[in-house]
């Protein structure tokens, strides 16, 4: 098997920070509009967090750092330089360790991007979702065209590797514009797109609009369309697809991403967080809880947040490693008693013209 294909042995932390300036319509994370944030509080409770796990995973290398949400390029900066150093004293980076954060292309937070890249940042993921003033405006989002172009170019001088986020198939979206868009952010010498449909998710603002016909989505032909555009356009360019999503350079592929994909362990901490942890031999689920209020009282009380901590049965593992698996191009590998028990099922796939 390649290393490619069995994918190392990657370790990661994952911490979600829930707070956002306002909360965008299409979104359906786990996030909360900003409130007063007590730094020293969450610095020690998300301290504590990382504490119970790095004694339960002894001997790991961290290989990824990812600080999502939320906006967590609006977290106090102790929190995010907090996080860092203990994740440092308590496992310890392997070499070239990827410490992403995200981040929203709003003066707000250009103004921090050189004190995050000196706290070890070196990875900078980039909501810009769109150049379009009208499509920004659509999607609730509060910077305009020109202000993403800064934040990028801006990102581009800090940090040594760059992502970037753009939502496409828009209601009223032709082949035409999201082109240009798509070369546009191409053109910035960003080594990684993440370029997501958008999608209507339940409890949304986007889909009570929906419901009561306020607006609808694009039709699924031209998205089809819109996707078949975007996978000529990135590969010509020297970007293609990795994962349904996601594209990229040679070597900057999202080093934290492909451990979900490749079913590697990572934890999870901040509230609403997931993890997939292997001990003693069982790979073990585990959520924390989503209100921050409940998160930070469980971690001052128990030692940690997590509201789910179960093993996986084999066959909910091999579930995972379908969906996640077939997520990437380079696909992957069944295990012998995997494919005897899957066989008549991946046939009739194959037959049909669904499965390679």
């Amino acid at each position: 098997m390649s290393e490619r294909m069995s994918g190392g042995a990657g370790f990661g932390v994952y911490l979600h920070w829930p707070y956002c300036a306002a909360i965008c319509p299409y979104c359906d994370f786990n996030v909360y509009k900003e409130r007063d944030i007590d730094a020293a509080r969450w610095r020690a409770a998300l301290a504590a967090d990382l504490r119970y796990w790095a004694a339960r995973t002894k001997g790991r290398k961290l290989t990824s750092l990812y600080f999502g949400g939320g906006t967590p390029s609006l977290a106090p900066l102790t929190v995010i330089e907090g996080v860092i150093e203990e994740c440092e004293k308590l496992w310890g980076f392997a070499d070239d360790p990827e410490i992403t954060l995200e981040a929203n292309p709003t003066d707000a937070e250009l103004s921090r991007f050189a004190d995050f890249a000196k706290a070890g940042v070196n990875r900078l993921s980039l909501g810009v979702q769109s150049f379009n003033d009208a499509a920004l405006s659509f999607l609730g989002r509060h910077h305009d065209g020109l202000t993403a172009e800064r934040a990028l170019d801006r990102a581009m001088r800090a940090f040594p590797r760059v992502t970037l986020d753009l939502i496409y198939a828009l209601p009223e979206q032709g082949l035409a514009g999201w082109s240009a868009e798509l070369k546009k952010a191409i053109a910035s010498g960003a080594g990684h797109l993440s370029l997501y449909q958008l999608t209507i998710e339940e409890e949304t603002a986007f889909a009570r609009a929906v419901k009561r016909g306020a607006w609808r989505p694009a039709d699924e032909e031209l998205a089809a369309d819109l996707f078949d555009a975007t996978q000529d356009i990135t590969a010509s360019a020297g970007l293609p697809a990795y994962e349904i999503s996601n594209h990229a350079r040679q070597s900057e592929a999202s080093r934290h991403n492909l451990l979900y994909w490749r079913q590697q362990d990572y934890a999870g901490v901040g509230p609403g967080a997931h993890g997939r942890v292997t001990l003693d031999g069982k790979t073990h689920a585990v959520e924390t809880h989503r209100r921050p209020d409940a998160y930070l009282e469980c971690i001052e009380t128990s030692g940690c947040g997590a509201s789910l901590d179960d093993p996986l049965t084999d066959e909910e593992r091999l579930i995972e490693r379908l969906a996640m698996g077939l997520r990437l191009s380079e696909g992957f590998l069944l295990r012998g008693e995997e494919y005897r028990l899957l066989a008549a099922r991946l046939d009739a796939l194959c037959a049909d013209g669904l499965l390679i």
